[in-house]
Parts: C-alpha cells; sequence; structure tokens
C-alpha cells in the first residue's frame, strides 16, 4: 500500500473485470425477480434506441462479448450518459451479431445499467442492496466509504506509480467493484451453492453459469468463463491470453443455452491500471481460488498460480 501497510483480511482491492461477474448477477436477479428477459432487446428498455442497430441487439448478447463488435473501452469522448446513448446509436457492428466474440466493456457495461433501471434503482444502490448485503458482503463496495478508506489498497502501475482507478462512463458496471479476498471468496462459495441463500438469489447465481457460446475450448456463460475438467494448464492460459481479449474469436451459439455444469473450471480475470485479480472454481470439488495482488501482472501468471494449487490439493 501506498504507506507501506502489510495486506490483511480487511484489505480492499481493485478487481478489475471479475466485476462484471457481479453486473450479470444483478441482471439475473432482476430476470429472476420479472423486471426483464434477457432474451429481450435492449430497446426494450433504452427506446432512445429503437430502430438502431445496438437497440436490436438481445441482452444476452451483452453480457457474452457477441454483440458483433463493439471497442474494449468506451471511446474517450463520451462523458455521460447522453452522449452514450448517441454513440450507441450511431454504431455499426463490424462482424453478425452472435458469430464472434469481441470482448468489451460497454456491453456488460450496458447490460448493468439496464439491469439497474428494470429495478428502478441507480446501479451503485441496486449491488448494494439486492446482491452485496443479501450475500453478506460487508467489505464490497462500488464506491469505498469514507470510513474505510485506510483499508483501501494504492495499485501500482508498471513505474511503481501509486495508483487507483478512475472513473468513467460504465466504469462502476463494467470493472468498478472493491472488495477485500474474503468477501471474494464467499461469493465464490454462493456460486457454488455452500451458502443458505434465498432460492430467487442462487437462482440469479447458478443463472450465470448458463453455457451461451462455445469458444474454442472455452465455453462463453453469462460473463464466467469455463472449460471441461480435466483442464490443462496450457488450454487456461491461452483462454485468458491477451489474444483472447484484444481479437475476435469466432463463437457457436448453444442453442437452447446449456445448463450449469459441476464439473467445470469457472474462471475470470479482472485488471485495473495498479490491481491484478483472478478468481476460479470447480463446483464439483467445493473448490475456489482467489488471487488478489496490487499490481497489474500478466493473467498467464495469475492462471499458473491458481492451478498450480488446484492440481496439488487434488493429488
Amino acid at each position: 500500500m501506498k504507506d507501506q501497510r502489510p495486506v490483511t483480511d480487511a484489505t480492499i482491492f481493485e478487481i478489475g473485470s471479475v466485476s462484471k461477474t457481479f453486473t450479470a448477477t444483478l441482471a439475473t436477479y432482476a430476470e429472476i425477480d420479472g423486471k426483464l428477459q434477457l432474451s429481450d432487446t435492449v430497446a426494450s428498455y433504452l427506446p432512445e434506441l429503437a430502430d438502431t442497430d445496438f437497440g436490436r441487439l438481445q441482452l444476452y448478447h451483452l453480457g457474452t462479448h457477441t454483440t458483433g463488435g463493439l471497442p474494449l473501452q468506451v471511446p474517450d469522448e463520451v462523458r455521460n450518459e447522453e452522449q452514450l446513448l448517441d454513440y450507441f446509436r450511431a454504431w455499426k457492428p463490424p462482424y453478425k451479431t452472435g458469430a464472434v466474440r469481441t470482448y468489451a466493456n460497454p456491453s456488460i457495461g450496458t447490460l448493468g445499467l439496464i439491469a439497474a433501471k428494470s429495478i428502478g434503482q441507480d446501479f451503485s444502490k441496486a449491488m448494494r442492496q439486492q446482491i452485496f448485503q443479501p450475500l453478506n458482503l460487508t467489505s464490497t463496495y462500488i464506491s469505498v466509504p469514507s470510513e474505510k478508506m485506510t483499508s483501501y489498497a494504492f495499485g501500482y502501475t508498471k513505474d511503481k506509480t501509486p495508483v487507483r482507478v478512475n472513473p468513467g462512463v460504465l466504469s462502476n458496471e463494467a470493472y468498478g467493484v472493491k472488495t477485500t479476498a474474503q468477501d471474494l471468496t464467499r461469493f465464490l462459495k454462493a456460486n457454488m451453492g455452500m451458502l443458505q441463500l434465498g432460492s430467487p438469489l442462487q437462482a440469479a447465481l447458478d443463472n450465470t453459469r448458463k453455457g451461451y457460446f462455445k469458444v474454442g475450448n472455452m465455453t462463453q456463460d453469462l460473463i464466467w468463463e469455463e472449460y471441461a475438467l480435466p483442464v490443462d494448464l496450457q488450454v487456461l492460459q491461452k483462454g485468458n491470453s491477451s489474444a483472447v481479449i484484444y481479437n475476435p474469436i469466432p463463437v457457436v451459439a448453444l442453442v437452447p443455452p446449456a445448463a450449469p455444469r459441476p464439473d467445470v473450471w469457472v474462471n475470470r480475470t479482472g485488471s485495473t491500471n495498479g490491481f491484478g485479480a483472478y478468481v476460479a472454481f470447480v463446483p464439483s470439488k467445493r473448490f475456489g481460488i482467489v488471487v488478489l495482488a496490487n499490481k497489474n501482472y500478466p493473467n498467464e501468471e495469475r492462471v499458473e498460480i491458481a492451478h498450480r494449487i488446484f492440481e496439488a490439493l487434488s493429488r
């Protein structure tokens, strides 16, 4: 940390795109609650986008990176929701929707925006009241409260400059969660059905692991990515590599979506400028691992750490 405090159970980390798994859970919770349908179009909830290519997307495309070619980030010139809608009105997909995977923050960010609107709350409040509090995640936030700032770690850039995430349009929805290793471990337990939760919330968690597309060896769930067991380390490293993040990858739709499976390695990486995160779990083994660091280092190294631990415990 900036003042060299040691990491403890109370240390709060930025988790980057691991946040997307929480956003996906808000969307499936809204669906369970009858507020939306993932098969509905974007324009059903954002009527300003009626008769546009973006408005014709189905919500599940937003949560599976299969919109047809949104950019990785919201363009810098987009600084508010009105400008975001203008950008979406003008957007033309370079690929056929549902044919390729193009990893993008604007898509899942918009799903979070729509999910919160369908519930009738702003995103931060919806996450706090519908997800964080019911899961008893007592140190998980979109905005870290002032009384917890001393526990909020600084991240470090490559030149060792202390840094925290910068706010931006859809940043909360796409990569805005800050949490502890303890809370994130509890979240994985919830995803494996190891907590006594109410049926709507457990169903929402389970539904994020429906498989929508095959992407080589990987199955693309709603944000989560999964691999059938046994899974080779090199396969995991390739699936979490920069090449898969930055390049369009052909997909094959699973119709209907595949039911959640127990014998799979489920994972998600996350990064901000100063933080690196990786979470993985195997439901059938009740195995889960959380890797958090206040520096951004290669995904391949994070995956190797987790896989080595899993292999050691499986012997």
